[in-house]
């Protein structure tokens, strides 16, 4: 009888299975299982963190940005008004006048907070006084304290009757009887000084661990070559962190344009308005004392974010992104 009686089709016989062949088929399925396995772990990673970005961070700005088109206490039935809100906005002084009190911070806090923050931060990496690692937990306090309290603080500072500023004044000859810093007068430059003391300790510590990773080699070739403090920092010290100070300048003045914290506990944007800033304006046009306006403040969230998004280009396209390399 022939090998191929009775197989229909090709007259060889089929070749039998192998223990590879069932091996390699197993490790098939297996290596799709593990994929399978794979993705879902991402998704079960990822969901809480993106579903919290969903939820709390792009749902309300796309809900701000419908808002900014009616007209609407929160309660009542919203009405549609188009462009009006945006209309009045520019029109509006107050907003301008808004605007310049964060152009004053912007162009006053960020540079103070980098300078004194770089100065200090290299006195204690490249000057072995003795407890320096206290100083920088000192240094650091303001941070650990929210801004509000700072604020608070501040305003106890600031008080005309028993405040410790009118107090050390007087001990050095200087009588301001009960003059009130959070005044008129001096308002708004009052609200300078609690941001620069809050912010300082945090950027410390940011360049000290920048400093400290700059090769020892290069301060001490500069040292054989008879270059003082000044000269290493600016042609060793500084060009080396460049990128850290980028950063941290371009984080400093987007705070300082939509925060409001400090002005909100200290001032409240008063006397008359003089200290307000664009965010605590929408902010107590949407929540503050009397009417409500959620369209109308919702129009003024979109021209800060639209201020926001400049800041970072301009940030981006004056400000060095090149790291030095020796």
């Amino acid at each position: 009888m022939s090998p191929g009686f009775g197989l229909k089709g090709s007259g060889s016989m089929s070749k039998p299975a192998t223990v590879g062949d069932n091996l390699s088929a197993h490790r098939h399925g297996w290596l799709k299982k593990t994929n399978v396995q794979k993705w879902i772990f991402v998704l079960l990673s990822i969901t809480p963190a993106f579903g919290g970005y969903l939820v709390f961070t792009l749902y309300p700005n796309l809900l701000s940005v419908y808002y900014s088109f009616l007209h609407w206490d929160g309660i009542g039935e919203p009405t549609y008004v188009g462009f009006k809100n945006f209309v009045y906005m520019f029109e509006d002084p107050y907003v301008w006048r808004a605007l310049g009190h964060n152009l004053l911070f912007m162009v006053t806090i960020p540079p103070a907070v980098i300078l004194i923050s770089l100065v200090l931060a290299y006195v204690l990496t490249n000057r072995k006084y003795w407890g320096s690692s206290v100083f920088k937990v000192f240094f650091f306090f303001p941070n650990v304290l929210s801004t509000v309290v700072i604020a608070l603080l501040w305003s106890f500072i600031y008080d005309g009757s028993f405040g410790l500023l009118n107090a050390f004044l007087g001990l050095i000859g200087i009588e301001m009887g009960n003059f009130y810093w959070l005044g008129e007068k001096t308002a708004l430059w009052a609200i300078i000084p609690p941001a620069i003391w809050g912010g300082v300790g945090f950027y410390i510590v940011i360049f000290v661990n920048a400093m400290v990773t700059i090769p020892k080699s290069l301060y001490e070739s500069a040292l054989l070559e008879g270059a003082g403090h000044r000269t290493r920092l600016f042609t060793i010290t500084l060009p080396l962190i460049s990128p850290i100070i980028r950063v941290a300048t371009l984080f400093l003045a987007l705070g300082v344009i939509k925060g409001f914290e400090n002005v909100l506990t200290l001032t409240n944007g008063g006397p008359a308005g003089g200290t307000d800033v664009i965010g605590l304006y929408m902010f107590n046009i949407a929540f503050g004392k009397g009417s409500h306006d959620y369209g109308y403040a919702s129009a003024i969230g979109m021209l800060l974010f639209v201020i926001l998004i400049t800041s970072k280009w301009l940030s981006d396209k004056w400000l060095p992104n090149q790291s030095i390399e020796y």
